[in-house]
């Protein structure tokens, strides 16, 4: 279905003026998009990719390989390290791309169409250091709760009441959302009761929670990690909520077209659009200039075989009466920017381009969580996997002797209805602790497949064997702010070139964050010493001949990844020369430009980055209704802080 199909218009009509043009469809862009059209605005949605609709998307336990899906995805290889021989000790570097494989979405609902959908809140203190930080309350966590009320809709099987709790008591203190947008639940505790392997694993991460943090027989396992009453130092063990709506992943893209087919006249998408610049009159944002031809980027796997020179006409320009949006990404965003002349001074002039704004913040602050994953053989296959390709058939509508596959596609059921986390593990690290760092820092958990991060064929290799288990450590609230993201060229189709700068290269900051990932580490192999039924055959990743704190750093060091990119146009106070926005995402030293993406925040979030993002968006619609009013307001709550 073409754009302009979807709008309810000719297929050749353009429209030239719009009140607001939205660059990025994903957590941020899509679901503000709405919120505009809902409250009687006329808003376009820019979008590179396509609405290409397909099983990987839908299933959510097919998330890996939606995320090599051609037609959904954006291939960027990211560098590490500056260091040449730290870089190249990562056996994931793909040598001739120059990096490490950082996929992401280029389709409608962007990134969120090839995430793992986990949805887990920031802390309360990722909120008060913003509102702290801008003066403005309605960035608190009181506020920010209020909104994500507003958007969710809880289906998920609740956490047990806590000792002198009711059913009733729990909810209220739970405080989730209900009717919302964004449907979320967590794995059915009965998919996992039908494999004694799963069940072990989760035992297992039960028995290390109340080992380790001396947690008492009354009190249920596993928690609920986004209940308002958890607090942010929590450790133990809890659920994974998941944006999962009847067995299927549900995000902007869902949001964008549920709005879009309401009311066609307010809000329309351009797929194949890929913004080039942002156009002024004077020091004002009243449009942007776009390429309309699919797989334009560089980054599109299925770039080759686009046109290698635009077809004349295909360059257009649509024009913002009020405001224009960016929302595409911690990578793409800059980019656009510093393509606009709103950027570093001397590296536009390097490029050729002329400077508007001398903004030395946009494109750096790069930063991101750090991941490693420990791999062991069983000495058994699941049985539940067994006859089951976990793939999608060539005919998904043919019969199919995949009873897992059958099960998803006749009832939305089963495993296939997961993303594959079995549980989870929440501390705080001694390193944390080192750093007063109020809330706990590592999440840690399990999936019955052989994941050790992203490369070309990871999906695939995943679900190879059928006796691995993958203990993952996220090490969240990290300190290294040394990344960035830099032009190549000022051709918009090219690709930026992204230095994360690990573990504080560049910056001279010390290493706790790899102290805190390795100290994750060992409470993975604390989990799989403690499996009862199934046991570790052999460790393959990092392997039995890494023990050492030292050898744990080096393996750390060389295999981490990351793909909650974060901070390069981060908001920040007036007198801050590094600050690109202001605390109602206003590009500072334009007008009419905001930024509404993963690079507004100075300092990453909590622990998976989405529902910040979904939450920046609401924020953002609260801030842009309220400058430019609300002409007809459709089925839109605005304003919770009020």
């Amino acid at each position: 279905m073409s754009s302009a199909d979807a709008a309810g218009q000719p297929a050749d009509e353009i429209y030239d003026e719009v009140d607001f043009v939205v660059v990025g469809s994903g957590a941020g862009g899509g679901p503000l998009a709405a919120n505009l059209a809902l409250a009687g605005h006329s808003v376009v949605i820019l979008e590179a990719g396509d609405d290409h609709a397909c099983p990987y998307y839908s299933i959510p336990i097919m998330q890996a390989y939606a995320s090599e899906d051609a037609d959904l995805r954006w291939d960027f290889f990211v560098r590490h390290w500056d260091d040449d021989a730290q870089q190249q000790a990562d056996d994931k570097l793909v040598a001739d791309r120059g990096g490490v494989l950082y996929p992401r979405g280029s389709t409608l609902g962007g990134s969120t169409a090839v995430s793992a959908m986990v949805t887990i809140l920031p802390h309360d203190s990722d909120w008060q250091r913003l509102a702290d930080l801008t003066g403005d309350p309605s960035w608190g966590p009181d506020a920010m709760r209020e909104r994500w009320q507003r958007i969710e809709d809880w289906q998920g099987v609740d956490a047990e009441p806590l000792p002198g709790d009711d059913e009733a008591t729990r909810d209220t203190k739970a405080a989730h959302g209900h009717g919302g947008w964004l449907g979320t639940t967590r794995a059915n505790p009965e998919v996992g009761g039908r494999e004694p392997m799963f069940l072990d694993i989760i035992g297992a991460i039960e028995r290390t929670a109340r080992a380790r943090f001396g947690i008492a027989d009354d009190i249920s396992l596993p928690r609920d990690v986004n209940a308002a009453d958890t607090p942010g130092d929590f450790e133990g063990m809890s659920f994974i909520p998941v944006a999962v709506r009847d067995g299927h992943r549900n995000g902007s893209r869902e949001r964008v077209e549920d709005v879009m087919a309401r009311h066609p006249d307010r809000l329309q998408v351009r797929l194949g659009a890929l913004a080039t610049r942002v156009v002024f009159e004077g020091d004002r944002a009243v449009g942007v200039e776009y390429l309309d031809q699919p797989h334009a980027y560089a980054a599109s796997p299925l770039h080759e075989s686009a046109s290698p020179e635009p077809a004349a006409g295909q360059r257009r320009t649509i024009r913002a009466r009020k405001e224009v949006i960016l929302a595409g990404g911690a990578f793409n965003t800059p980019q656009l920017l510093m393509l606009s002349g709103v950027g570093p001074a001397e590296q536009l002039r390097e490029h050729g381009i002329e400077v508007r704004v001398d903004a030395p913040g946009v494109g750096s602050n790069l930063h991101d969580r750090y991941e490693v994953s420990l791999v062991a053989e069983l000495d058994r296959d699941y049985p539940i996997f067994a006859g089951s390709a976990l793939d999608v058939p060539d005919d998904p509508e043919a019969e199919s002797d995949d009873p897992l596959f059958t099960e998803w596609r006749d009832d939305a059921g089963g495993p296939y209805s997961t993303n594959g986390s079995l549980a989870a593990l929440v501390t705080r690290s001694t390193a944390a602790q080192a750093l007063s760092q109020p809330d706990s820092d590592l999440i840690i958990f399990a999936l019955p497949i052989g994941f050790r991060g992203y490369y070309p064929g990871y999906a695939r290799d995943a679900v190879a064997e059928r006796n691995l288990v993958s203990v993952l450590v996220l090490k969240g609230h990290t300190t290294n702010r040394a990344g960035s993201v830099s032009l190549r060229s000022a051709d918009p189709t090219d690709v930026p070139d992204i230095a994360f700068r690990y573990f504080g290269e560049g910056d001279g900051s010390p290493e706790q964050d790899l102290e805190g990932v390795v100290e994750g580490v060992e409470v993975a192999r604390d989990i799989l010493s403690r499996l009862e039924d199934a046991k570790v055959a052999r460790e393959l990743v990092p392997g039995a001949d890494v023990q050492t704190r030292e050898q744990l750093g080096e393996f750390v060091r060389a295999q981490a990844w990351g793909h909650h990119a974060c901070g390069t146009t981060r908001i920040g106070r007036d007198d801050d020369p590094g600050a690109v926005l202001d605390g109602d995402f206003r590009v500072r030293g334009v007008d009419g430009l905001r930024v509404v993406d993963a690079g507004v925040f100075p300092d990453i979030p909590g622990f998976f980055i989405a529902s910040a993002v979904y939450l920046v968006s609401e924020k953002a619609s609260d801030a842009l209704l309220a400058a430019h009013g609300i002409p007809h307001a459709d089925g839109i709550r605005t304003n919770p802080d009020e």
